[in-house]
């Protein structure tokens, strides 16, 4: 019996990543974060998927930006109420 994996990007494809960073983020804001010319120049997912194939340390850049913006659960805010110390 196999264990499951830790890797949070097990079982997500490099197309289904940018797909929905481009979803969510727009191309536009993607170039601000990973500064490549295939986001910034006539940018398209198939031209995007060719670099980023062929180019590791761009391909790990969208991977973080995919972890931290589009995997990484969304941060409730603390609840904020009297602080309790202990006894006074």
């Amino acid at each position: 019996m196999s264990s499951p994996s830790n890797d949070p990007l097990h079982g997500i494809t490099l197309a289904m990543m940018l797909e929905q960073l481009v979803e969510k983020l727009g191309w536009e804001e993607m170039a601000r974060n990973v500064d490549i010319r295939c986001f910034t120049q006539d940018p398209s997912v198939s031209s995007s998927l060719k670099f980023l194939r062929k180019t590791p340390w761009a391909r790990a850049k969208v991977e973080r930006l995919y972890l931290d913006r589009i995997a990484a659960p969304p941060r409730s805010p603390r609840p904020r109420g009297p602080r309790n110390d202990g006894p006074r």
